[in-house]
């Protein structure tokens, strides 16, 4: 999938990730993986500026824990990342069946389908 395809959508992917419980940045790198099969593998300099917005942003918080002698900082959704994230589920599902109508060819809102050439 090209960044293209990506840009305004990785806030919500983020949060639907995290909606699942807490995680640390590779967790959350690993998770868009896993669930996407593969289709967004996205470096940690995509997701890490992405995990400061959205702390910054109050949509998530972050808290530091020690693992294995190692600092990790872990990410939970906040009660307006709870908020947000179905705010972006809804327009998503607007978005998934208008450009879905688009492409299949189905005649929405009232237009007709184009006649084939």
């Amino acid at each position: 999938m090209s960044a293209e395809v990506l840009k305004g959508h990785l806030d919500g992917m983020i949060l639907a990730v995290l909606a699942d419980g807490p995680r640390h940045g590779y967790g959350v790198i690993d998770a868009l993986r896993t669930r996407t099969g593969g289709h967004f593998d996205l470096p940690k300099g995509t997701i890490y500026p992405a995990l400061h917005r959205l702390e910054q942003a109050g949509l998530i918080d972050g808290t530091w824990s020690s693992e294995g002698g190692r600092r990790r900082r872990t990410y939970a959704l906040s009660a307006a990342g709870h908020r947000r994230l179905g705010v972006e589920r809804a327009s998503w599902r607007d978005f998934v069946a208008a450009v879905g109508g688009l492409m299949e060819g189905n005649a929405g809102m009232g237009e007709q389908p184009c006649p084939a050439v």
